[in-house]
């Protein structure tokens, strides 16, 4: 299935929760409301895109006609694993979804399986699910954030993360592996930590 831009997956979401709360979709007065918008014409561009890209269905017009196409998972994408050790290839597509419905997580997070034990004192260990969300401006994070990044020419990793100057340094947090510092270009933030979900049984 097509993936959505920010605004569709916004709109997207809310209709997906306002459906469920109030068993009726909404009218276009109250989407412009909830997306802040004072104009309908960007309700409706969005609602054709989540209508061609298979997310509902709805009769052009006629805003209370919606309805959610049940063919996409609901929950938390897990999108494969991440190392916390070594580095190893990032996947795009989600391989498993978990309902956290009762939980509440950013727009758009994700999960991913950490592989490995390099950020054990930071209490993760192998076999972890890590959520994350979006960086939109990685310029602006925190020194010491635990983020999902990609190396350029190695892969994905989950470290902390610490700007220098024009370099970057993503340290782990178990003194059996080395931080790895490399120029900033070569770095893309894909996600910053925002829990960890460990399975007993």
């Amino acid at each position: 299935m097509e993936r959505l831009t920010e605004a569709q997956q916004e709109l997207y979401d809310w209709l997906v929760e306002y459906i469920r709360i109030h068993q009726h979709s909404p009218s276009i007065r109250q989407m412009m409301q909830a997306m802040n918008l004072k104009s309908p014409a960007p309700i409706q561009s969005r609602l054709d895109h989540l209508r061609t890209k298979g997310y509902i269905e709805w009769n052009e017009g006629k805003a209370r006609t919606i309805r959610i196409l049940h063919t996409v998972k609901q929950g938390i994408p897990i999108l494969g694993a991440i190392a916390a050790g070594g580095l190893i290839e990032p996947f795009t597509d989600a391989v498993d979804h978990l309902d956290f419905s009762n939980i509440s997580l950013p727009p758009q997070s994700y999960a991913l399986r950490v592989a490995g034990d390099s950020m054990i004192e930071d209490l993760i260990a192998d076999g972890d699910l890590v959520f994350l969300r979006p960086v939109p401006e990685p310029d602006q994070l925190k020194n010491g954030t635990i983020v999902a990044a990609r190396v350029d020419g190695y892969g994905t990793t989950l470290k902390r993360f610490y700007r220098q100057g024009d370099r970057v340094i993503l340290k782990p947090a178990n003194p059996k592996y080395n931080p790895i510092e490399v120029l900033a270009m070569q770095v893309q933030v894909q996600g910053s930590l925002v829990g960890v979900w460990r399975d007993y049984n």
